[in-house]
């Protein structure tokens, strides 16, 4: 079962079909514009008053550049700025833009943003253009290093009502419950749960039934893994890499 968003599941999708697993796809995340542009456009409209650009999803890039494209925006406002990706993905976005990008960390988790920026902010200002609801270690930390960093919604994350039923249903089925469940996002176990009906400490939440301990969970990296842990759901397979070929690959080596 493949759970990313609907319009970013393909790659997960194909490259588990290209190995002979059939794919169920339902999606336990959908991502919107946010309710206001306001803070996005205004920071946009300042991109010369900053030394940094963070970028943390493919989502945020998309979103950050629909803004560009609105506001008539052209790439020079950009060719001042340091850009910093989460990950080869995130930055693979941006390079398609042709804006080029100084600083990816080797390990794709934010705690490792500030590891690469630590000694490149003191005194900066930075731009960080994000989801609504994220986790706050790159502000918080940046901010503790010296640096001046604005925080903006480019998008939000919801749950997608019409997974409920599709999701307990394939939970329940005898034929079509998963051998696989994965995760590719903290927001993708917290919705998980959300559909299913809420969590309370260990313990898979109440609508999974014994017949769901057979199904094995496979996660994306260590903060996606935390998350399940901590919404009492297990880690069976967590990949080496934090990359959607990087979870392929770990589940491979399970032997799917």
């Amino acid at each position: 079962m493949v759970g990313r968003a609907r319009h970013q599941a393909s790659a997960l999708s194909a490259g588990l079909r290209d190995l002979g697993a059939e794919v169920l796809e339902i999606p336990f995340i959908e991502i919107r514009k946010p309710r206001s542009y306001k803070a996005l456009d205004a920071a946009l409209k300042n991109l010369s008053h900053y030394d940094w650009l963070i970028l943390t999803s493919v989502n945020g890039v998309d979103a950050m550049w629909e803004r560009l494209r609105k506001l008539r925006l052209g790439g020079k406002a950009m060719r001042h700025l340091n850009v910093a990706a989460i990950g080869p993905a995130t930055r693979q976005a941006i390079e398609r833009h042709g804006v080029k990008v100084n600083v990816v960390p080797r390990v794709y988790v934010a705690e490792s943003v500030v590891a690469s920026l630590r000694r490149k902010v003191k005194g900066k200002r930075v731009l960080l253009a994000r989801a609504k609801v994220a986790r706050d270690v790159i502000p918080r930390e940046l901010r503790r290093l010296g640096a001046r960093v604005d925080v903006v919604e480019a998008y939000e994350t919801v749950i997608p009502e019409s997974s409920r039923r599709r999701l307990r249903t394939a939970l329940k089925s005898q034929k079509g419950r998963p051998d696989w469940i994965t995760f590719t996002s903290s927001s993708t176990v917290k919705n998980f749960v959300a559909l299913l009906g809420e969590s309370r400490g260990p313990g898979r939440p109440r609508h999974m039934g014994k017949e769901t301990d057979r199904v094995r969970f496979a996660s994306i990296g260590p903060i996606t893994s935390s998350t399940l842990r901590e919404l009492g759901l297990p880690v069976d397979l967590e990949a080496v890499e934090y990359t959607i070929p990087g979870l392929i690959k770990a589940m491979v080596r399970c032997r799917l």
